[in-house]
């Protein structure tokens, strides 16, 4: 993390509610990945890592290990999260239903994902992508094989330089990959704090589902929904900050 940076986050509210010997980010991708999807290092009554990106399927593994976890079918499908964060969803299903309303998840993966579920979702952007820019003639095949031959890891600072040149990688191509999926390592399925809901688009279910600690805390990202185990009132105290966009509203680190 640059020294301006890290003196900005150390003087911040969201600081103090990050977890004890917090590993700051010293790389540009990582420091990013703070920024975009650092809301869960706020949330209160789980675990989360102390750090932004984990380097592979052990380290997922050993984290998820560590963590009270639950197991329920919800709308047909198994679902798995760390046990406060069902227990929340599972109270604002309850009020949904009582309000003739569904929380159902978006998916087989709309909960708990394992390291390579992370690299397959990636590969599923960046390789489309790369095949549409060749096409394009805004990269040549030399540069797009290169690109493919590298590690996930080494992929992600490569595809971060291309769209500084607004060749992007989201599902639609016009902007970036990581408001479509999750660089691999970093995504918050993997800490079993998210869920992508299928009814997202209704503002009632958003807000019982915000009475319940679960908020929108990635931008452009609509049907994710996070565990954060507060009130709405509370986020501010976090560290957390309210943005608008596209008329949609997300909580996200206020550094």
């Amino acid at each position: 993390m640059s020294r301006d940076l890290k003196e900005k986050v150390k003087n911040s509210r969201f600081f103090l509610n990050l977890p004890d010997d917090f590993q700051f980010p010293s790389s540009s991708v990582e420091q990013r990945i703070l920024g975009e999807y650092g809301a869960v290092f706020a949330a209160q009554g789980v675990i989360v890592p102390k750090t932004v990106m984990f380097k592979n399927e052990a380290e997922v593994s050993a984290f998820q290990s560590s963590a009270a976890i639950s197991n329920e079918k919800i709308g047909g499908i198994e679902i798995e999260l760390q046990t406060p964060a069902m227990e929340a969803l599972k109270k604002a299903i309850d009020e949904a239903a009582q309000n003739n309303l569904t929380i159902t998840p978006r998916g087989k993966d709309a909960g708990r994902r394992n390291y390579s579920g992370t690299v397959e979702l990636w590969a599923s952007r960046v390789n489309p992508g790369l095949a549409h820019w060749v096409s394009k003639g805004r990269l040549t095949e030399r540069e797009a094989n290169k690109i493919r031959s590298l590690s996930p890891a080494k992929q992600i600072p490569e595809i971060f330089r291309l769209e500084e040149k607004g060749i992007y990688f989201s599902k639609d191509l016009s902007k970036s990959i990581i408001y479509s999926v999750a660089p691999p390592g970093t995504s918050q399925h993997l800490l079993m704090l998210a869920l992508d809901v299928g009814e997202f688009e209704n503002a009632r279910v958003r807000e019982i589902l915000a009475r319940h600690g679960w908020f929108q805390t990635v931008v452009s990202d609509l049907p994710h929904f996070t565990f954060l185990g507060v009130k709405e009132s509370e986020l501010a105290n976090l560290g957390l900050k309210k943005i608008e966009n596209g008329g949609w509203i997300f909580w996200i680190p206020d550094i």
